[in-house]
């Protein structure tokens, strides 16, 4: 295995950073993502009773002990409870553009890390061709064997180094992407069920 990643070249160290760098993202996205889910649907069922009687200590409390995105909104909205309803609204959608980055913290670099490791695969794939048509114009008929077979195994490993850092890293980014939406679209229907509730529009 060692001597197949050495046959990659220099190139298989960045390939390598960002396969550990994309694993690292990918494991924490999925913990971050799996936990909130589970304290969103805590948090939700603590709503649906507290705001109901008005409890809102409760509904605080229980924002601060889940600590998710969605609940800083809440929490936001239940300060502000005696705002006039556009102002807010006004406060909740600034408070929600506040925390919406916490969702898409380090999937734009896994994206990035996606179309590098692709690009560095490829650079490795022209370089190789290029020793191996070095090793073949160097004089005699087909060269040196070992060179061009090293040259040439250099533009494959490199390759598929690239492809296997790349491919699950490009999977994962779409996945993250939709938990992203998917995230948001729950918490803007949460936050609206609050605040038309705080409003008094709905009993």
């Amino acid at each position: 295995m060692m001597e197949t990643l050495k046959a990659g070249g220099i190139l298989m160290i960045p390939i390598i950073l960002c396969g550990v760098i994309a694993t690292y993202i990918i494991i924490e996205r999925c913990v971050y993502f799996f936990n909130i889910k589970k304290r969103d649907a805590k948090l939700r069922n603590t709503l649906i009773n507290s705001l109901s009687v008005h409890d809102y200590e409760e509904v605080v409390s229980s924002c601060v002990e889940a600590g998710t995105p969605m609940a800083m909104v809440i929490k936001k909205a239940i300060d502000c409870r005696h705002y006039e309803e556009r102002d807010l609204r006004d406060t909740v959608e600034a408070e929600m553009d506040l925390v919406i980055p916490k969702f898409e913290h380090l999937v734009t670099p896994l994206g990035t890390i996606a179309n590098i490791s692709t690009l560095l695969g490829l650079l490795g794939t022209v370089t190789g061709n290029i020793k191996a048509f070095g090793v073949l114009g160097g004089g005699a008929s087909m060269g040196d064997p070992a060179l061009l077979a090293g040259s040439i195994a250099e533009a494959l490993v490199t390759t598929v180094a690239g492809l296997c850092v790349s491919i699950p890293a490009v999977i994962f980014h779409n996945y993250f992407v939709s938990r992203v939406n998917k995230r948001i679209v729950e918490m803007e229907s949460v936050v609206t069920s609050v605040v038309l509730r705080l409003s008094g529009r709905v009993r």
